[in-house]
């Protein structure tokens, strides 16, 4: 009977069902009740929004286009927000001022000043210490509505887009001096849209975080105004030999048209330039109110006159090189140090850059026109990856551009030592048998230098004549009949070794399509007479801060050597390039005396010339070409590279520790023509200069190690004092007893 009649009060079923059926009823209802409030919301809400209604003519002139006009903004400003926000990255450390404010004093390897770079901390002149003359120059020039506006001066923008546009060019600038610094501080000079939004959003962050007086302050400290002086009164000193304290308006002038641009406007590279753009300053001074005709004459009358520097040797493009890689250092130390002056030994060898300035300008000078050629780099490197010269240029006054560590050139025949070590390392012998012949990849088909075919050679031989074809061959049969599989060792092998530029996968690869720095190619090569073991290309040595303390030391703190090829196909590669030198397209590289091993590269059409070689010495490489990329007259690697490399290395080898070559003979090698490398460094007429006899490597290092320990001993005997004089100065009732006993003191801690 229990289970035909439930007892109510023990079935819980029902009770649920009446649950959720009042809960549904509910929701329903808070649905119905919210939905007719939403009605009548919206309709109350039409209502009070009708009385604002505008039809008819007004609707279309005025409201459509201020609508759209803000839906447009509102989108554009989302997506200047996108492109700006990579700019504030770097503001994001609160030490983002300080990073920029290094001071940094360079030596050479001998411990002798060679120039410096950077903000000058120490006597840096406070804003209201410049001249009057200079601060109005720059305003009147660069930024006149300096004081007025928001870091963006909307007014002269768009007074330079008039302009320039009635002139058909870039005759005014539009960017306020918030902007040039905040492009000085953050970007790069690049002239594209992204760089002019992310200047914008900058200079606004700038107002935001400093006063007038301290953007233009940073202004004037951190501008580059040509020959490697970077601020107003780096420049004064460079162009006149004066503080900036003590310019007068003529000189003001000069220094605030070089603003806009100082590579064409440096007095010491045209004096008629820099002296026209400091009439333009004068007209700005008068045009802006701040002097009077009658104040200026004076100094259009008698303009200035920039000391000449055209006999100044300092190695600008090493210190340049120097000044980036301290600058990447620094920004790897703990956000602890605050240091921001530092005194820099760099690997650097004066004499030898010396040198190989004036090989590269003597021999471009002689041989350039017939060759049409105009500018050339080297790098001489120690086997360990210092740099000891290295020129970027022919002349710095008139192009700072580095062609030594930042132009990208195709190395052509001189990238073939990569592919042949990869083929020794795939089980191939110098004496192993290649065929010269016709190869096609795809539908591309090279060909030899001489347009013919030498059939059967030994891989030596075919190294030695420098034969495209069967460079290509031997890519394909690295990759077991695969040419991609092939390259893509080669390619990881030339990494291993030191190429850092990115090198696509291209049929042509094999003989030097790709490009590469002279820097990184010179270096690279340095891992054949260390038998295998890749080096990195540096040119820093010691840093220490301005009180002395050492802070970083390559030999300490630097990459170490990387084994990358095994000894033996080191030792065969050494083998095969030193036949290059003695029997093959490098002959004008020979040393008197040493043994040389090394590879010429010429480009299609002849617009790059390559040698790269080394001894047990040193390692080296020279570039020649033009920087617009023309042809040269059929200008080789085996020529004129070949001779300034030979010109160089014969002053670089004098006086030292001659070291051989792994796997080569010690019995010294055929004749060289020595009297080449005399004509090269030395003018006519002039003493062949001689290299001064230096400290062998074990020297150098047993000096450095008595260097260290002298230092180590300095410290600690001061540290010493200072815990004596502490001792004895302090007051303990332990001393006082003793002293009332008709003890000492002293004796009492000399005693403990």
């Amino acid at each position: 009977m229990r289970e035909l009649y439930p007892d109510p009060e023990q079935d819980w079923r029902p009770r649920l069902k009446r649950f959720l059926l009042d809960s549904d009823a509910r929701f329903d209802d808070f649905l119905y009740r919210s939905g007719r409030w939403a009605r009548e919301l919206y309709e109350r809400f039409s209502m009070f929004m009708d009385r604002f209604h505008i039809g008819g003519w007004r609707r279309w002139v005025f409201i459509e286009p201020l609508s759209e006009g803000a839906t447009m903004g509102a989108a554009g400003l989302v997506v200047l927000l996108a492109l700006a926000l990579p700019a504030f990255r770097d503001t994001a450390d609160d030490d983002w001022l300080k990073k920029s404010e290094l001071a940094v004093t360079f030596l050479d390897r001998y411990g002798n000043e060679i120039g410096s770079r950077g903000i000058r901390h120490n006597d840096s002149i406070p804003l209201d210490e410049f001249p009057d003359a200079l601060i109005k120059a720059t305003l009147a020039t660069e930024d006149r509505r300096f004081y007025d506006h928001f870091g963006i001066d909307v007014a002269g923008t768009l007074r330079a887009l008039v302009t320039n546009a009635q002139a058909g060019g870039v005759r005014q600038g539009g960017s306020s001096i918030t902007q040039q610094l905040a492009k000085n501080l953050f970007l790069t000079n690049e002239r594209t849209i992204e760089r002019k939004i992310k200047e914008a959003f900058l200079a606004i962050w700038l107002e935001s975080r400093l006063t007038k007086n301290e953007i233009l302050k940073l202004y004037l400290d951190r501008a580059y105004l040509g020959g490697g002086a970077f601020g107003v009164d780096a420049a004064a000193q460079f162009y006149f030999n004066k503080s900036a304290r003590d310019v007068n308006l003529s000189e003001a002038a000069m220094l605030a048209g070089m603003f806009k641009a100082p590579t064409k406007y440096a007095p010491h590279i045209n004096l008629p330039a820099a002296r026209a753009r400091a009439n333009v300053v004068l007209d700005n001074l008068v045009e802006a109110g701040f002097y009077t005709e009658g104040q200026v004459f004076g100094a259009r009358r008698n303009p200035a006159t920039a000391v000449d520097r055209r006999d100044d040797r300092a190695p600008n493009y090493f210190l340049d090189y120097a000044f980036d890689e301290v600058k990447k250092l620094v920004s790897t130390f703990p956000k602890s140090m605050t240091e921001r002056v530092f005194l820099v030994r760099t690997s650097l060898d004066a004499g030898l850059q010396r040198v190989a300035d004036t090989a590269v300008e003597n021999l471009l000078r002689q041989y350039g026109r017939d060759y049409h050629a105009s500018q050339a780099a080297m790098v001489v490197a120690d086997l360990d990856g210092s740099v000891r010269a290295m020129v970027g240029g022919r002349d710095y006054t008139a192009s700072q551009f580095n062609r030594a560590t930042d132009a990208l050139r195709q190395p052509g025949s001189s990238f073939k030592p990569y592919v042949y070590a990869t083929a020794l390392e795939n089980g191939m012998t110098p004496r192993s048998i290649v065929v010269d012949g016709p190869v096609c990849i795809g539908n591309w088909c090279p060909h030899n230098y001489g347009g013919s075919y030498g059939g059967s050679m030994t891989l030596t031989d075919a190294l030695k004549h420098s034969v495209n074809t069967i460079a290509v061959k031997l890519s394909i049969a690295i990759g077991n009949g695969n040419p991609k599989a092939g390259r893509a060792k080669i390619i990881a092998n030339a990494k291993a070794m030191g190429l850092r530029t990115p090198l696509p996968d291209t049929p042509s690869l094999p003989i030097g399509a790709d490009e590469v720095t002279v820097l990184d190619h010179v270096v690279a090569y340095a891992t054949f007479p260390n038998l295998g073991k890749a080096v990195t290309p540096h040119g820093l040595l010691e840093v220490r801060t301005g009180d002395g303390t050492v802070v970083w030391r390559y030999d300490r703190d630097g990459p170490k050597p990387r084994q990358v090829l095994p000894p033996q196909v080191a030792t065969d590669m050494i083998y095969m390039m030193n036949k290059v030198v003695e029997e093959g397209t490098a002959r004008r590289a020979m040393l008197p005396g040493i043994r040389v091993a090394g590879k010429t590269g010429t480009t299609n059409a002849y617009r790059d010339a390559w040698f790269v070689g080394y001894t047990g010495n040193l390692v080296g490489g020279v570039w020649i070409g033009n920087d617009d990329y023309s042809s040269t007259n059929r200008m080789t690697g085996g020529s004129l590279p070949a001779m300034v490399w030979q010109a160089v290395m014969s002053y670089a080898h004098q006086g030292i520790e001659l070291k051989p070559l792994p796997g080569l003979p010690t019995t010294p090698p055929p004749t060289a023509p020595a009297a080449r490398a005399q004509v090269a460094i030395s003018p006519q007429g002039a003493p062949v200069p001689v290299r001064p006899t230096v400290l062998t490597q074990k020297g150098t290092e047993a000096l450095i190690r008595i260097e260290r320990l002298m230092e180590d001993a300095g410290r600690a005997l001061d540290a010493a004092g200072a815990r004596v004089s502490d001792a004895r100065n302090a007051p303990t009732s332990h001393g006082e007893t003793l002293a009332a006993a008709g003890g000492s003191t002293t004796d009492a801690v000399r005693g403990n």
